[in-house]
């Protein structure tokens, strides 16, 4: 059983391993990230980066106190930690200000 840093690891490490464990692991979310990562002209390793990186600076304290309980409850707290930062981007409305292709004026924040 995988926990967070191990799965980020072998993110940086083996895109391809990687790639295969979010497909084993949920076709669906995969098949989503990949379609949102073509939309945003980035790799699905790069929006996976993206997700975790957005959740962690965005993220709602309800979405952290969700989080929290199914970590809490779960036997790989690292898979389910990283798909549901994952889900969260794909779901979270005005995610796209967010992206690594979003630029505001200096002095500016969303």
């Amino acid at each position: 059983m995988p926990m967070l840093g191990d799965l980020l690891a072998a993110a940086r490490q083996r895109t391809g391993s990687f790639t295969a464990w979010l497909q084993a692991a949920d076709p669906g979310l995969a098949a989503q990230v990949d379609v949102a990562a073509g939309s945003e002209s980035i790799t699905s390793i790069g929006y996976i980066r993206a997700a975790v990186a957005d959740f962690s600076r965005f993220a709602p304290e309800e979405d952290w106190a969700t989080l929290t309980s199914s970590l809490r409850d779960s036997d790989d707290p690292g898979t389910v930690c990283l798909l549901a930062m994952v889900h969260w981007r794909l779901t979270a409305k005005g995610c796209e200000a967010h992206s690594h292709r979003h630029h505001h004026a200096p002095g500016t924040h969303p």
